[in-house]
């Protein structure tokens, strides 16, 4: 049987990457969604994604990778549209202000084990606006290792853990399962194991969502 408390608890599973800005724009949108449903009680876990995991460990120039993978133009036009959907939900972007563009496997692992520490949500939080607002590389141990000892981590521990291999092929699993299910692009938000919603839709859409799996989770809460 199940715990009562557990029975009346949503489960938000965001699957995202910390170098996508439409995830950025997804994790305010769905701040805004709980906003708007205060009578729900979430949980939310964030879930690991690589946009590109082929970035070799140190990064590539911004500018070269960009061009290389959208064309000259193709950036500087992403951008601006990505700049008026940021204002909107409060995020100034600073696209310019970005040098390197890395490979995110380590601010994973860093997301896992703060997972572990209850703060999680905030060195999401912390690692998208380094990145998208400051321009720092959240692929550089010291960043990392500093966020880690701004959110309740040990930062030797961490400088220890981030020079070896300690959980890359944990969040390169979670990784793989997500594709597995079905999860092509980013973000996707995952209700109760059960209900998946794919892009960084509305905050009403989000809402509507929420309530559905509720509703779905206590009706198969009452044929217990």
């Amino acid at each position: 049987m199940s715990n009562d408390a557990d029975s009346h608890k949503l489960t938000i599973d965001v699957v995202s990457d910390v170098v996508c800005p439409w995830c950025f724009v997804g994790k305010k949108r769905l701040e805004a969604a709980l906003a708007m449903a205060p009578d729900i009680d979430v949980e939310i876990h964030w879930r690991p994604y690589q946009l590109d995991a082929t970035i070799p460990k140190g990064g590539i120039d911004r500018k070269e990778y960009l061009t290389r993978k959208f064309g000259p133009d193709g950036a500087t036009n992403m951008n601006g549209r990505l700049a008026g959907v940021g204002a909107e939900v409060g995020i100034p972007f600073a696209f310019d202000k970005i040098e390197r563009s890395p490979n995110t496997l380590d601010a994973h692992r860093l997301l896992r084990w703060a997972q572990m520490a209850g703060t999680q949500d905030a060195v999401k939080e912390q690692l998208f606006q380094l990145y998208f607002v400051e321009g720092k590389d959240i692929g550089d141990h010291k960043v990392l290792a500093d966020v880690a000892a701004q959110n309740g981590l040990e930062r030797a521990v961490v400088e220890r853990l981030l020079a070896g291999p300690a959980d890359e092929d944990e969040v390169k699993s979670e990784i793989e399962t997500a594709q597995k299910i079905g999860v092509t692009g980013v973000p996707f938000f995952i209700f109760n194991s059960r209900l998946g919603v794919s892009g960084a839709q509305s905050p009403e859409v989000l809402v509507s969502a929420m309530r559905q799996a509720m509703q779905e989770k206590e009706a198969v809460g009452g044929q217990d």
